[in-house]
């Protein structure tokens, strides 16, 4: 499955919204260094969905806000 993700990146929480089906908003606390931010992301889509770290990966948007992540 893909979904379209919105980071904000330096946030006061760690925290995942659905906006609608397939579309997300994810807070996280890290800033966006070296790939910190893209992992402590996945780190939460992980746990959101109830998936392995490994199964969450990131399709496009490295630099960007948006982002599109694929879950196996």
């Amino acid at each position: 499955m893909r979904i379209k993700v919105k980071v904000i990146t330096r946030a006061s929480r760690n925290a995942i919204e659905k906006l609608r089906e397939g579309s997300f908003k994810v807070w996280v606390t890290v800033a966006p260094e070296q790939g910190k931010a893209n992992m402590k992301v996945i780190e939460l889509l992980s746990l959101e969905f109830d998936v392995p770290k490994t199964q969450v990966r990131l399709v496009s948007g490295p630099t960007a806000s948006q982002k599109v992540f694929e879950i196996d």
